[in-house]
């Protein structure tokens, strides 16, 4: 049985280009993972900063929209986290999201693809960094796109042209540790049990 793991598209900016390269990061997922992939869009999730009363590691949530977006990311075995690269780091959207929730992360597994003219390294390393003071376990591989030097801000990518060719082999790769991660995780309760 196919994995759910969240495609999570970590911009909410007008002008962008995320939900497509998430799609195209989607493409990448190699025949027979047993992944089931389901795209979710942080435009469709708008979570006001800080209104929880409480700290959400020890504190019940209160608030609808935080129930509801708990009941959301608990949903999934692992996470994909597709970013862009905003000036060395990564959208604060993103980090909201995250920090909206804690123990729904604990324990799962998750890859980060990162986007920008400079691939996206740097903001690639910050939220790994999160992800691991949620107790979450980041994949080695992390793929950075590079958006053509060329590109004018605002204008739309066309993904199927080959401009991240090169990077496919790293998606397919990430892919693949974090469908081990999820079945050496499914082995240790099948042990367990």
């Amino acid at each position: 049985m196919a994995r759910k793991v969240h495609v999570i598209c970590g911009s909410v900016r007008r002008e962008r280009i995320c939900p497509e390269i998430a799609g195209w990061v989607m493409a990448q997922l190699p025949a027979g993972v047993g992944l089931a992939l389901e795209r979710v869009d942080l435009a469709d999730w708008p979570l006001p900063m800080d209104d929880e009363p409480g700290v959400p590691a020890r504190d019940p949530y209160v608030r609808e929209h935080t129930l509801a977006w708990s009941r959301k990311v608990a949903e999934a075995a692992a996470y994909v986290f597709v970013t862009p690269q905003y000036n060395w780091g990564y959208p604060a959207a993103l980090k909201n999201a995250l920090d909206h929730l804690y123990g729904e992360w604990a324990g799962k597994p998750a890859m980060i693809v990162s986007y920008g003219f400079h691939g996206g390294g740097k903001c690639a390393a910050q939220l790994r960094e999160v992800l691991e003071g949620l107790r979450m376990r980041p994949v080695a591989t992390m793929p950075a796109l590079t958006l053509p030097a060329d590109m004018k801000l605002g204008a739309r990518l066309d993904v199927g042209s080959g401009v991240f060719a090169a990077a496919a082999v790293p998606v397919a790769r990430a892919f693949d540790e974090l469908a081990s991660m999820l079945g050496s995780e499914t082995r240790a309760t099948r042990t367990q049990a």
